[in-house]
Order: structure tokens, then C-alpha cells, then sequence
């Protein structure tokens, strides 16, 4: 997979920035240890996986050699989305070695944060398989890297929830209160943005019953019990798709799945990633 066959806006324009910042904030002025080797020195790397993983971050990695060194040389053994064992090599570099250097921890920062992202997501993924569920991300990524993380989640198996708040209507409780109701807040949304989905964050049956009324796209089950959600399907069948959210883990996906929802969506995609451990190794 590579970031330019998602749907995501702008992500190419993204990455360019992001690894413009980190090695902004890594590089400053200049590597000065790097500069203990010959700026002519030629050297061989290779990146290795301590752990199983689900790859994901190539675009990045590529992005800051290319703008350290457009002559170092990238050579891929997996593809974003591939599973990877543990001690596999996950792709090799050949050129300047001072390149290589200043740019090993920022390219490993990104694959390994990104990696971390597409395994809990594949983890999550994994869950649901089976089911005609979508498990979906949430805005709760780190800042400067949404897209990023994002493109993470589908390289994973999951799927993305809106990219951010220009793109879909995500109306909740102080939306609610401040619009004058449910009703009216999706009234309001259709003549914001006609066309944009509509979605509306509920806690109660009667709620639900009022999102319902209102024509909302879609309708989020905010720390609804088991009997409820049955309810609430039962209800909005034909009329809405159903979400739940709220204390929703890894272990509860199967659970949840098993109630026929269309969506279950989850912050510990995107915010509860552990990072890949991940090393490099040079050759002179």
C-alpha cells in the first residue's frame, strides 16, 4: 500500500511537512557527530524488526533520506500493511554515510510509530474478522502526524472515522444543548454543509429515538449496556447506521461484533500505540 491509494486529503503535502519538521528539530544547524566521518565515506545499512509487527511508514522513510540525500539507495524486502517475524531486515540503504546517520533516528521514529499503529490496528482488525463490522480510528492521533497515523490504521485493516472537523458532522451533547436540540442541530448541519455526513453522538434510547427523527446518517451508542445496543439496533434498523464507542479495547471487540453494529470506533487505535523496536545497523 502507499499513502497516495488512500483516500485521505492532502497526506503527501503532510508527510513532505512532517519530515521537514522532525529533521528540522533533530538536524538544527548541522549532525555535528556525523561529521567525525569523511563527508566522502560510503557505507552499507540495514533496518532490522526486534518484534512482529504490521509494516507501515515507507513513504517517510523514504521522504527523509531523500531530502538529506537524493543519491542513497532504499531497498524494500516488505510493503506497507505486510506482517513481519521478529529479527526480519526490514529494508537496506547504501550511500553517504553521514546521510545515513543523521537521518537513522528520524526515518526510525516514523516507521516505528507508525508500524506501532498498524499492528494494534491489525491487532484490532483481527477481532472482527468475520464480521461485517468496521472498526474505526478516531481524532485522538499525535498532533502533526494525523494523516499519518491514519494511513496507519488502514495499513492495519482498519478504517478511518472523519479526518477532522471539516469533513463530517460529529454532533454531541454541549453541539446539542447549544443548537437547541438534536433536531435542530441536524437541521442546522444540512444547511452548513449539504451532503457531509451527519452523525450524533446519543446516551439514552430516547435519544436515539430523536436522532432517528431527525434523518442522522449515522448514530453513536455513547456507553451503552449490551441490552440497550440490541435495542437501539433493533430500532434504528433501515433508518441509521449504528456506532459504538466509548471504553472500547481489544478485548471487547469480539463482543461487540458479535451484536451486529456496523461501526465500533476506538482512540486506542491512534493513542495507545506502542512503538516497534526497531534497529539499524551499519556496514563501512
Amino acid at each position: 500500500m502507499h499513502p497516495q491509494d488512500s483516500a485521505i486529503p492532502n497526506i503527501m503535502t503532510d508527510l513532505k511537512r512532517a519530515v521537514h519538521t522532525a529533521l528540522d528539530e533533530d538536524v538544527g544547524s548541522g549532525d555535528i557527530t556525523a561529521q567525525l566521518i569523511p563527508a566522502e565515506r560510503s557505507a552499507r545499512a540495514r533496518v532490522i524488526t526486534r518484534e512482529d509487527c504490521t509494516l507501515s511508514g515507507r513513504a517517510w522513510v523514504e521522504e527523509v533520506f531523500r531530502q538529506l540525500d537524493q543519491d542513497l539507495q532504499l531497498t524494500w524486502h516488505f510493503e506497507d500493511g505486510d506482517r513481519v517475524a521478529a529479527d526480519s531486515v526490514l529494508f537496506e540503504l547504501e550511500g553517504n554515510a553521514r546521510a545515513i546517520l543523521t537521518g537513522e533516528r528520524a526515518a526510525l521514529n516514523f516507521l516505528q510509530t507508525l508500524s506501532g499503529t498498524a499492528t494494534t490496528a491489525a491487532e484490532f482488525a483481527n477481532r472482527a474478522a468475520g464480521t461485517e463490522v468496521k472498526i474505526l480510528d478516531t481524532r485522538k492521533t499525535i498532533p502533526g502526524l494525523r494523516s499519518a497515523q491514519k494511513y496507519a490504521v488502514l495499513c492495519g485493516g482498519c478504517h478511518n472515522h472523519r479526518i477532522g472537523l471539516y469533513d463530517a458532522f460529529l454532533i454531541k451533547e454541549n453541539h446539542i444543548a447549544a443548537a437547541g436540540g438534536i433536531d435542530a442541530a441536524v437541521s442546522q448541519a444540512r444547511a452548513i454543509k449539504p451532503g457531509a455526513l451527519v452523525e450524533v453522538e446519543v446516551e439514552t434510547i430516547e435519544e436515539l429515538q430523536q436522532a432517528l427523527d431527525s434523518g442522522a446518517d449515522v448514530i453513536m451508542l455513547d456507553e451503552f449496556n449490551d441490552e440497550d445496543t440490541r435495542s437501539a439496533l433493533s430500532l434504528a434498523k433501515g433508518k441509521a447506521k449504528i456506532e459504538i464507542s466509548g471504553s472500547v479495547d481489544r478485548d471487547r471487540i469480539q463482543k461487540l461484533a458479535a451484536l451486529d453494529v456496523d461501526y465500533i470506533s476506538s482512540g486506542s487505535l491512534t493513542k495507545h500505540l506502542r512503538a516497534i523496536d526497531l534497529s539499524l545497523r551499519i556496514d563501512f
